[in-house]
């Protein structure tokens, strides 16, 4: 059985990593083993992010890791918010505020066409690996759902009659990006075994 640290704070994108698990593997959190720090996104790139964050966990453990980082694009804002999602309205990370300078940015744009994109880098002994999934969809005007997290009221992924919040996780991990990068990762692993 492998035991990887997950190396955030999220409780979201902890539960929705955990709901992607078989019993072959044990996800650790950042809690669980004791580690308080906040871990900094000083990067330009979502690859570069998570890459900090691994290594942060990996160097503090010495322990096999992974770390995500995501991001919503917009077209019609040339890619924002981009690597700045979480504080796309400042570093209090409001995902309310976020959301309402994001619709605000968007009240004369026709193209809503936007996609999430999350990175995920895995140290798993001593070599480091990425993994990317991607999911394409649009921003609504209004939000819609109580479920999820970030920007899933105003989020509907191509293919969907609804937003990511109005799904069960069930559902919306037929779309995820997290979960189709994570899928990598899990793919890469079983690999190693």
């Amino acid at each position: 059985m492998e035991t990887l640290i997950f190396a955030t704070n999220n409780t979201n994108k902890i539960k929705e990593i955990g709901s992607l698990l078989d019993d072959s593997f044990i996800i650790k959190t950042l809690q669980e083993v004791g580690i308080t720090i906040e871990i900094h996104e000083p990067h330009d790139t979502l690859e570069e992010n998570a890459i900090e964050k691994a290594k942060v966990i990996h160097d503090l453990t010495r322990e096999n890791c992974f770390a995500e980082d995501t991001g919503l694009a917009v077209w019609a804002l040339n890619g924002e918010p981009g690597v700045k999602s979480a504080r796309y309205a400042g570093d209090k990370r409001s995902s309310e505020d976020n959301i309402d300078t994001l619709l605000s940015k968007l009240s004369d744009k026709n193209d809503r066409s936007a996609s999430f994109k999350t990175i995920i880098c895995l140290i798993f002994n001593q070599k480091q690996i990425l993994f990317e999934g991607i999911c394409k969809g649009t921003i609504i005007a209004d939000r819609r759902g109580k479920n999820g997290f970030g920007y899933d009221s105003i989020f509907i992924p191509d293919g969907a009659g609804k937003t990511f919040a109005e799904m069960s996780l069930t559902e919306k991990n037929t779309f995820s990006h997290r979960k189709k990068a994570f899928e990598k990762l899990i793919s890469y692993l079983t690999v190693q075994d």
